[in-house]
């Protein structure tokens, strides 16, 4: 068992099925699927005070765009540069493929994107640009051909600089309009939002509900919960940088669990003292003083193989590694969302900068699943064709035979019949069935 310098209870799915937020949603859900353009405009009245219609009109946006400081733009270009250039990478990746099974039988498969996507930016207190980013820039690199990007007002505000990032990612709609109803709107469609296929993008717990409720339905990303961040460190770890990141992620909000594991007890105290001493001057406090509290740990083990062990278990949405030979958690370590190796390189980075996409698995997710990437947003079908009678009559044969073993008599025959066409083959049930028509199929 670790040692432990701080400890917290660990998250899971379990602890997000809040009975009154599922309601809640499954209220505003049906108000939408029923009443469509008047319930969004209700619930967009109601909760964000948003009077306006939701869509921008490309004049308005335009405008929107015009008056941001020319450094905030040319930022949001980099950013958006470097998404792009790591999601066509991953495309790049993803080749179509055929191949001759047996003489004259071919399978093939092929990446088709999907057809309109529904990117949700999520806003509220702080405007994420960065979300525009990772949804819209990855999906159009995909080649989806429709994608409807919704963001909430921020006190009533249009959130400029999220327009502007949707704008600049390809968003071919764009709306001000946050929360369940703008789930429930790209997902149902209404009277002037036509449904999309699949939705993306992160948001609070209602819009992760309004997300489960219409899965099925709808296509999302993944299901998601509050940000995680997870440091393995040794001894050679800087514990100001430590203490920093673990900082940086707590701000996402007062339930965001932020865990050190290390080797080294010395370096575990050193976080302790520099994170209470950074609290009480960050701007967002109010968030990350209440998630470390609740939620921080300080664990300490023997070594790095038990810590890489330790960490697999939370199957954290970030895991910075700051040790010596950092690398080493590409082969040791198998359950996260994202690794950052090296001190060098923050979960702000990913966030924010770097290019890696944001939207990450978290409350243990990371078992079964990575995050949103540009093969989130394509379909992989297959296809097959036999050109040779031959292997037709082949196939015919062993296909009669496995579905009668299943007792399958429907599937049985259209084997038999591929194999009677073409070697001649006598079948009870065909010579019987003809014996009373023409004669001839």
């Amino acid at each position: 068992m670790p040692l432990q310098l701080k400890s917290a209870p660990t998250k899971s799915f379990a602890d997000t099925a809040q009975a009154d937020v599922a309601e809640r949603v499954g209220t505003i859900v049906a108000a939408v699927r029923r009443e469509g353009d008047d319930a969004v405009r209700r619930y967009a009245e109601q909760f964000d005070g948003w009077t306006r219609p939701s869509r921008l009109d490309d004049d308005q946006v335009e405008e929107i765009v015009a008056g941001l400081d020319p450094q905030v733009i040319e930022d949001i270009r980099f950013v958006q540069d470097q998404v792009r250039t790591f999601a066509q990478a991953q495309r790049d990746s993803l080749v179509d493929l055929e191949v001759e099974t047996l003489p004259g039988v071919r399978l093939g498969q092929k990446h088709v994107p999907v057809q309109a996507v529904g990117a949700y930016v999520p806003g509220g207190k702080y405007p994420l640009t960065a979300s525009a980013h990772m949804t819209i820039v990855t999906a159009k690199v995909a080649g989806v051909p429709r994608v409807v990007a919704c963001t909430p007002p921020i006190r009533g505000e249009v959130p400029a600089a999220t327009i502007a990032a949707m704008k600049l990612a390809g968003a071919d709609e764009i709306h001000v309009l946050g929360g369940v109803q703008a789930i429930a709107a790209m997902a149902l469609g209404t009277e002037s939002i036509a449904p999309v296929n699949l939705l993306a993008g992160p948001g609070n717990a209602y819009v992760a509900e309004a997300k489960r409720q219409l899965f099925g339905e709808v296509g999302i990303d993944l299901f998601a919960g509050p940000t995680e961040i997870l440091v393995v460190a040794d001894d050679s770890a800087d514990p100001f940088l430590v203490a920093v990141d673990l900082l940086s992620q707590a701000e996402h909000g007062p339930e965001s669990p932020a865990v050190l594991i290390t080797t080294s007890r010395a370096l575990g105290e050193r976080v302790l003292e520099h994170v209470e001493r950074l609290l009480p001057g960050l701007p967002t406090a109010d968030y990350a003083g209440p998630a470390w509290r609740d939620w921080g740990q300080v664990l300490v083990v023997d070594d790095l193989d038990e810590a890489y062990a330790l960490a697999d278990s939370f199957a954290f949405e970030h895991v910075q590694v700051f040790t010596r030979a950092p690398r080493e958690a590409l082969v040791k370590m198998h359950d996260y969302g994202a690794l950052f190796l090296g001190e060098n390189t923050c979960v702000s980075y990913g966030d924010k900068v770097i290019g890696t996409n944001h939207v990450l698995p978290t409350l243990g997710a990371a078992r079964y699943t990575g995050g949103l990437w540009v093969g989130k947003y394509l379909r992989t079908v297959t296809y097959q064709e036999i050109s040779d009678p031959a292997s037709s009559a082949r196939l015919g044969e062993v296909c009669g035979r496995a579905a009668r073993v299943e007792l399958f008599e429907g599937h049985a025959r259209s084997g038999d019949v591929r194999a009677w066409k073409h070697t001649g083959r006598r079948f009870d049930w065909i010579e019987d069935a003809l014996a009373v028509g023409t004669g001839t199929p």
